[in-house]
């Protein structure tokens, strides 16, 4: 796909008469950026897709070339997942270690790439763009509910230093601003409750019964049996039991910011 990206991209702008100079002015990216796609070098990020899209007219078909290549660049054992998040109407997420990775920022998930994954050079960077890819679920105009509940320690966590992490935090609560964001904290202090060992995502989809997703060091998995996912729902029921109401944790998010300045 990165292949296909890069061959329509010189077709697209050889038929407009545009040297890899004159489009990087039209777009305001430089030339060697440009080459670099072409070359295949570089992965081509969303905006430099849509701004070529605009100069050579193509009616959006870099946009789409380059979503297929983010769907080809997930791990094989996600993608399914990814296509149950994309139609679900509403997402339950527990996370107690990390933040979702739907409410990542790019210097966030960046940051976990490079400290928690063997992805390096233009994989990480492939990784990072198909997370914030899938972000845009929640900018649609018919956007999933997404209730997330995270363990205060995910606050803590120095993931990128501080800097990142007051910018990723400063992103949630204006994400949680949105009419279809509740986010709940559980406090500090509060000892062990179920789940606390591992992070799932519930997706009810627009027909059918509820989906789980667990994240493992290997894979991930998708449990669908009525018993397991039944199970599930009473765990997060629990947890969200256990978490602040959306108002107090909006203010200890807030001073959770403040206190990474």
């Amino acid at each position: 796909m990165l292949e296909l990206f890069a061959g329509e991209l010189r077709r697209l702008r050889t038929r407009a008469g545009l040297s890899q100079e004159a489009l990087g002015e039209q777009i305001s990216y430089s030339a060697s950026l440009v080459a670099a796609v072409e070359q295949c070098r570089r992965p081509p990020r969303g905006e430099f897709a849509e701004r070529c899209d605009g100069v050579l007219q193509s009616d959006g078909l870099l946009g789409r070339i380059r979503e297929a290549l983010i769907r080809e660049s997930l791990m094989p054992w996600f993608r399914e997942w990814v296509t149950i998040e994309q139609e679900a109407v509403t997402l339950c997420s527990f996370q107690p270690l990390v933040l979702p990775g739907l409410l990542q920022t790019e210097a966030y998930a960046q940051a976990l790439y490079e400290g928690a994954s063997q992805f390096v050079g233009d994989q990480l960077e492939q990784q990072v763009a198909a997370r914030l890819a899938r972000q845009q679920i929640l900018r649609r105009e018919a956007p999933p509910q997404l209730v997330a509940v995270l363990d205060y320690t995910v606050l803590e966590r120095p993931i990128g230093g501080p800097k990142v992490m007051r910018e990723q935090l400063l992103h949630l609560l204006e994400v949680a601003h949105r009419p279809k964001v509740h986010l709940h904290v559980v406090p500090k202090g509060t000892g062990a409750y179920l789940s606390l060992n591992g992070a799932f995502v519930i997706a009810t989809p627009p027909q059918g019964d509820d989906i789980v997703y667990l994240d493992n060091q290997l894979q991930g998995t998708i449990v669908e049996r009525t018993a397991d996912v039944h199970s599930f729902r009473q765990t997060w029921e629990s947890v969200r039991a256990e978490a602040m109401p959306r108002g107090a944790t909006l203010r200890l998010i807030s001073e959770a910011a403040e206190s990474w300045a």
